[in-house]
């Protein structure tokens, strides 16, 4: 189901009940059931990046070896996200660092970091905002371009993923990631690494749905996903699994 399938059966609905009404005088009230069957499947759409609904979004990979994909979101962190680049050092792994642009300043340090370790940088959005969702198309395009701007003046590459903010998409993202040549970038399993649960039901979450090509989205903003980075490498390590980038493991480019 997509946005213009959505739309197409919304009209053949509403043109039934018109005639209905017409022909055998049906109450006009039924318009109510397929407006509101349609507002949900809007919602539903946007907010699950896994539907496609607006446009294509990579959210795993369709592999038989055992390989996974490591993110993290909001990023750069001066505190955190050096400890997370340590952990995967250690663990010979690489991941992808989705990062918000509003972030780098003063963290330029460890973007460079990142960048050297051989890790890949995909756009995450310039501020975040609760309300970034609302934005038209100049306005996310702007979202992007501040972001591109930021990251290339301190590593001089040019990105091409982008993760939308809190995984919601919307005809104005999709088109702005579109025009901007940006590959929309999901996830497979989200760690929920950023609520109240315990580092080790968050780990065990994380684990019971690890399987081939999967995209794991985890944040380098807490103490609590250092412990569960650490518990997923040794499940990773212990079962076979090698833990690669996000671009490696779709075989996309990540930067022009």
């Amino acid at each position: 189901m997509t946005l213009k399938s959505t739309r197409f059966s919304f009209i053949i609905a509403i043109s039934i009940i018109g005639l209905l009404n017409t022909f055998l005088e049906v109450s006009l009230w039924w318009l109510v059931l397929p407006s509101v069957i349609f507002q949900l499947l809007i919602i539903y759409g946007s907010a699950i990046i896994q539907s496609n609904f607006h446009g294509p979004a990579y959210c795993c990979a369709d592999v038989s070896e055992k390989r996974i994909a490591l993110s993290f979101d909001d990023g750069p962190n001066q505190e955190f996200t050096p400890q997370v680049l340590s952990i995967l050092a250690q663990y010979n792994a690489a991941a992808t660092f989705f990062v918000i642009g509003k972030n780098i300043p003063g963290n330029e340090s460890v973007l460079q970091q990142i960048d050297a370790a051989g890790h890949s940088i995909g756009n995450h959005s310039y501020t975040h905002g609760f309300f970034v969702d609302f934005k038209n198309l100049p306005g996310f395009m702007d979202e992007l371009n501040q972001t591109t701007a930021t990251v290339f003046d301190i590593i001089g590459k040019r990105m091409k993923l982008f993760r939308p903010p809190y995984g919601v998409t919307t005809p104005s993202l999709v088109k702005a990631a579109k025009l901007l040549d940006y590959s929309i970038i999901g996830w497979t399993i989200r760690s929920l690494d950023t609520t109240g649960d315990t580092a080790q039901t968050i780990s065990r979450r994380v684990q019971k749905k690890i399987k081939p090509g999967a995209i794991i989205l985890f944040h380098d903003t807490s103490d609590k996903t250092i412990q569960v980075l650490t518990q997923t490498l040794n499940f990773a390590k212990e079962n076979g699994y090698k833990v690669v980038s996000v671009d490696r493991l779709l075989k996309i480019e990540a930067y022009e």
